[in-house]
Order: C-alpha cells, then structure tokens, then sequence
C-alpha cells in the first residue's frame, strides 16, 4: 500500500517554472496499515462508541529508498505533495534492539530519527555504529533503562544506526541527554524528514488543515480570528493567504503556546499576526472598544460584530490524528468535548460580522464533535446558516442527527481509511487524517 505525503511551503520566493510562487504546505500524515501495522489500540468503551456510530450510519543520503518525487497539488496552489513508500514488511530484524514510545514511534512513522532522549530501552550491547531494529512500545510499560529485549506488545518501525551507546544514553539524566540516538536509515514507511529544511518558508502540515484555510478563505486587508490557534499551522497560513495584510489574531489559553504561535510568524515573517494568551470563549464583550487602526486591533476581548472571519478549529478528542498506535483516553473524557466546544459559540458568533464566514473544524471522528456540533449551532443561532464549500476534497458528512441529506453534503469529512475523495484530488488525500468541516454564513435576523 502507497501512500503519499504533501508539504505546506510558505514561501516568499521560491522559482517554478518561470513565476514566482507562494506555497503553503503541508505533511499529510501516515495512515494505520492493515499489515504490519496492528490495529489502533483504544479504550474499549470509547471503540464500542465510535462502532456504535459508524454501524448506525454508513533525508535520504543514508537510506535505502530514494529521494521521492515533489508535485503540485492539483487543487490546492499553496501544496506540495510527496509521495511516500511503504510499509516493507520484508525488512531484517537486528538481534539488537531499540524501545521507543508511541509518540516516538510515531514521529519515526512521519519520518524522525531518533533523538536520545526518546530512548526508552535497548538491549545491553547496543554500542555507536550498530545496526539496530527499533520497536514501539504500545502499551506504555517498557521502563527506562530496559536491557533486554522487551516482551511486551510492540510493534516494529524499521532499522537504524545507533549512533550514541547504550552506556552514553543511560549514564545521564534524561534532561542532560541531546542530539541523534538512533538514525534511521530503513523506516518501515519512506517518509522524507523535512525538519529544518527551508525553515523559513516551508510549514508541516496536515493536509485537510490547509483545506479549512482555504474554506475560510480570509482576504488581504480583513480582521480575521482564530479562536484555538497553537501551534500555528493554519494560523500562519490564513496570513499568508491574506498577502500579510490586515490582521489576524490568534488566541490560546496557554503562554507557551501564544510564544510557539508567534515564533512560527517570526520564523515565516508574517508580520499581521497577533498572539494572546486568552480563552477564546471569552472572546466577546459589549463594552470593548477596538483600536481604530485596522491593522492592531489591541488585546481581547472585542465588541461584536468586529471580525470579517473566524476560524474555531475546537479542541477535540483528536481521534482522526495519524499516525497513530494507541489511545487511552476514556468514554467521559470523549464525552466531555461537545460541552467544551459549545463554550467557544457565543462569543465566536458575536464577534462575527453579519454576512460574514465561521468555519468550524476538528480532528475527530465522533458524531457528536462533528454533524451534532452542527445541528446544535443551528439550533442555537438561528443567524448562521450552513453552506458549501470550496475546495471540497473530503465526503458528505454521517447520518443519525436530524440534518438533511442536502445539509450533509455542505459538510466535508476527512477519513483516516478508504477512498473518500473528490474528483480533484489528488491520491496524498486518501487515508489521510481524519478531520470535519463545516461553513457558515452570519445573516441578518
């Protein structure tokens, strides 16, 4: 099975052909294979739940492949994409061996060496120059320090060169650890590693999160909000595809993720971005007064009727993330999203201009994020009313709420499986992360 990567460059001046461009990219991410891949490990609640839903309705000097092919994106003008390779089931298992965790495992799956802190365990002969098979493991109980090949369930992410001993990974804290611990040179999916790489004008992105960016669509010289916004991603990209003029403000609970937001515009030199440490369901206030230029709207919260776009992409259960090997959140942490999103509403339809775009988007899978987070939006606020999209890349949303079949198909779902794809697209939209969409407009009432 093939699957494909696609980078977001943000670019300022980067030559094709013989015109100059401005891309955006993004890495849309590895899917679950069915082999050698084991299925997705979640709380069994939590599986019977999304069962429940579902059935109710319908670098490369050192390694071995290649340097892969980049594309233009057919429908998307700001995606590269490039095609990856794998799985390759039929790569040598080294008698020594390297433990890492699922988050390690993970990045190792988008194409990461192993840098030494995420070292969980090797085997004790492990020195700098073997040849080594790396494993994940999924269930979290591989103590740092293990020496012997673990036993637990684990699942094989491919071979690499050890570039530090087991002794010089072990024999300090884990904080004083730095640099390449592992360097892998025969991952079980061909994924280009891209980080600092044309660092000031390329973004890592998933794909469908370029999508929502565009669905908004966001004009030079507008007031656009972005309610959720760490780490950044479409932060930045809804600037540049306001040409870096107007203003966008970006706001999230928490200081360091404000600072990554701001060090993600600096680095790209996007200057019409401004950051605060804000609840976003706070955003509104009748009795704040906007800064009159246009371009420093001035700290949260602001009067009604202020921004010409607002981007609510949620904080979600997140369960159409990829790749993925396991998850153990609970059935009421799942169920405690809706109420949290709901929070976010009020003050982002407030602050919204009539005749104005909301799009709300997550990164999850559940009805009730997703088409139920729809239905209640428009029972609850009776000015927005849902419309299509462009471009649309993913499938109609699910039945069993009490949206119409025409409400279904403005809605646009990314799923992590199968082929669920407009006629546009491009074969990096398939299996990639799972994500929903939806469009609205702010009438008059």
């Amino acid at each position: 099975m093939s699957v494909a990567g696609s980078i977001r460059l943000f670019s300022r001046h980067i030559r094709v052909a013989t015109r100059h461009c401005r891309y955006a990219a993004n890495m849309s991410s590895i899917p679950t294979s069915p082999a050698p891949l084991p299925r997705l490990s979640l709380d069994p609640d939590v599986e019977s739940h999304i069962k429940k839903t579902y059935c109710n309705s319908q670098e490369y000097s050192n390694k071995a492949a290649p340097c892969p092919p980049v594309e233009p994106h057919p429908v998307l003008p700001d995606v590269l994409v490039i095609p990856t390779t794998g799985p390759h089931p039929n790569l040598q298992h080294h008698t020594k061996e390297i433990m890492v965790d699922i988050h390690c495992g993970a990045a190792i799956l988008r194409g990461a060496h192993i840098f030494a802190p995420g070292v969980l365990g090797a085997t004790a002969d492990v020195q700098a120059g073997d040849q080594v098979s790396v494993y994940v493991d999924v269930e979290g109980k591989c103590l740092r320090g293990f020496q012997k090949p673990y036993s637990g369930p684990r699942v094989f992410v491919g071979n690499g060169v050890a570039r530090m001993s087991r002794d010089d990974i072990f024999s300090v804290a884990q904080e004083q650890l730095s640099g390449i611990g592992v360097e892998m040179t025969s991952p079980l999916y061909g994924c280009p590693p891209l980080n600092d790489v044309m660092s000031d004008s390329i973004f890592l992105q998933n794909l469908p999160s370029t999508v929502a960016g565009h669905v908004l669509d966001p004009q030079p010289g507008e007031r656009v909000l972005d309610m959720c916004a760490a780490p950044g991603g479409k932060t930045t990209h809804l600037a540049t595809l306001m040409s870096n003029q107007g203003a966008v403000i970006a706001l999230d609970k928490s200081q360091g993720k404000v600072d990554k937001v701001m060090a993600n515009a600096r680095r790209l030199g996007l200057t019409c971005i401004q950051a605060y440490m804000f609840d976003g369901g706070k955003a509104a206030s009748e009795a704040a007064v906007c800064e009159k230029d246009e371009t420093s709207l001035g700290d949260p919260p602001y009067p009604p009727n202020t921004f010409d776009r607002v981007l609510v992409d949620a904080p979600c259960s997140a369960l159409g993330q990829r790749p993925a090997l396991g998850n153990k959140m609970k059935l009421k942490t799942l169920k405690s999203y809706p109420s949290y999103q709901r929070r976010l509403f009020p003050a982002a339809v407030q602050v919204l201009k009539t005749g104005c775009t909301l799009v709300y988007s997550t990164c999850t899978l559940t009805l009730e994020e997703n088409e139920g987070q729809v239905e209640w939006l428009l029972n609850t606020f009776p000015c927005l009313e849902l419309v299509p999209q462009t471009p649309y890349l993913g499938g109609p949303g699910l039945s069993g709420t009490s949206l119409t079949q025409d409400q279904l198909q403005m809605l646009q779902r990314f799923e992590p499986w199968g082929d669920n794809r407009g006629e546009n697209s491009h074969p990096s939209d398939r299996d990639t992360i799972g994500f929903f969409i939806a469009k609205f407009i702010k009438r008059a009432r």
